[in-house]
């Protein structure tokens, strides 16, 4: 149950419906929208690139990708979820790189959970049409 609930979560963070068929996502990666596609593939616990759904964000708010293409320690989109959660105290703002996602954690403002049950297939793909 709790891993059905994991993949639930990643597929509600990465599109707008819970769709049977593959449409196309978007996330940040070192402070630019890049896109994905959706659904992706369950790897519990078999993740390697960091990737940060941010729970409660600022508007406008996509999941971080800690690493992609051109990175030598990108692995092709295999996810390690690590779930980033606002402490009470702060009004949370945009957070676009795992930089920015780090200096948040080390300043207290937010909190950070590996949740291996979650991790998940999903290449960067693209830049979404805007």
């Amino acid at each position: 149950m709790k891993f059905i609930s994991a993949i639930a979560l990643v597929l509600i963070l990465f599109s707008g419906n819970v769709a049977a068929q593959a449409g196309f996502g978007a996330l940040f990666f070192d402070g630019n929208v890049v896109g994905t596609v959706v659904p992706p593939a369950a790897m519990p616990m078999a993740g390697k690139d960091p990737i940060y759904p941010i729970m409660g964000g600022a508007e406008g708010q996509l999941p971080v990708a800690g690493t992609g293409p051109g990175d030598t320690d990108y692995h092709g989109g295999k996810w390690a979820v690590h779930v980033v959660v606002w402490t009470m105290e702060v009004e949370p703002y945009l957070l676009t790189s795992e930089e920015e996602v780090m200096d948040a954690y080390y300043d207290g403002h937010v909190s950070i959970t590996r949740v291996m049950e979650a991790d998940f297939k999903c290449p960067i793909q693209r830049k979404p049409k805007g």
